[in-house]
């Protein structure tokens, strides 16, 4: 008996044209990620600053990216797969040149900057690491005055001077000058400006800690203060007299955050100019996000680095430079 013929068979040319019917909403999806990473500066701040957290943690919407291609495979959709390179592409023009590795030999100056956590437990260790990495200076953020008299004992043999102001200081082998509190308009101390007399002539260090931020269902990304505070640092900087400038700290957001453009717009980050990868520094149980910054101007960035993690909740990150 002749069996019956079926004209819509899946090998035939109707499957065919499945391959590209299926995955729609997959494609959609794809094409809406890659516009979200090109137009991540177009995304407003006037609702709960959903462009500055975007922007804050714009390098992890990368993950999306595997996830949809296997969706794709999984649905044997060709519309899905080829839409997904749409956002691969713009991930790795935004952020493909971090994972080269950038770094170079040479520098006359290594700079160490920590948040070193206002309830770190063991100061003395954690001074201890720090100075370990073998910086000529070093700046620390959120040192409590209980605290700051184990610091002072613990870095004073290495370190023969030192500045304090507020909740920020820094340790120097090299003698230190005009050095003075930088208002950043909270009503405390969280900023300082010194020179640093290097062998290699007079530089500018700079010692911040901006205003934290935080994610709230009712208010979203509380950032306003921060912002505020970036902005006097970056005018701060703007009219600093000498030519070779440093800035060291915990600034509360990355270098694709607009909200720092008055830092940013000036300065260069030593981990994009000369280090290897993202250098995440928080949190330090799972580093997310490189909040805390070493930029430079008037030097050249020679290689960015994290260092292990000590008693604070952020890895400290060093850098060397020529001056």
């Amino acid at each position: 008996m002749a069996q019956a013929y079926n004209g819509g068979g899946g090998n035939g040319s109707g499957g065919g044209r499945g391959y590209w019917r299926r995955g729609i909403v997959l494609a959609v999806l794809a094409i809406l990620l890659a516009l979200v990473m090109v137009l991540h500066a177009q995304i407003p701040n006037t609702v709960g600053n959903l462009g500055s957290l975007t922007e804050t943690f714009l390098p992890w919407l990368g993950v999306f990216i595997p996830v949809l291609l296997v969706l794709g495979l999984v649905r044997r959709s060709a519309t899905a797969v080829i839409a997904v390179l749409a956002p691969a592409i713009v991930w790795f023009n935004l952020f493909g040149g971090l994972l080269t590795d950038k770094t170079d030999s040479g520098g006359d100056l290594t700079v160490v900057t920590h948040n070193v956590n206002a309830e770190n437990s063991d100061p003395a260790a954690t001074a201890k690491a720090v100075a370990a990495s073998g910086a000529q200076v070093i700046a620390l953020e959120e040192v409590t005055a209980q605290a700051l008299p184990t610091y002072r004992e613990t870095l004073a043999k290495a370190y023969p001077y030192h500045a304090v102001k507020g909740t920020v200081g820094l340790w120097s082998k090299y003698p230190l000058s005009d050095t003075r509190p930088v208002d950043i308009k909270l009503g405390w101390t969280r900023a300082l400006r010194t020179t640093a007399a290097t062998p290699q002539g007079k530089v500018a260090v700079y010692v911040a800690h901006l205003p934290s931020v935080r994610v709230k269902l009712d208010s979203g990304f509380t950032a306003s203060q921060r912002d505020k505070s970036a902005d006097a640092l970056g005018e701060a900087i703007a009219d600093e007299p000498l030519g070779k400038v440093v800035l060291l700290g915990d600034l509360n957001g990355t270098m694709n955050d607009r909200a720092l453009n008055g830092v940013t717009a000036q300065m260069r980050s030593t981990q994009g100019a000369a280090g290897s990868g993202f250098g995440f520094s928080w949190p330090a149980a799972f580093p997310m996000a490189r909040i805390d910054q070493i930029m430079v101007k008037g030097v050249e960035p020679v290689t960015s680095w994290t260092l292990p993690r000590t008693g604070s909740d952020h890895l400290p990150i060093a850098a060397r430079v020529d001056v």
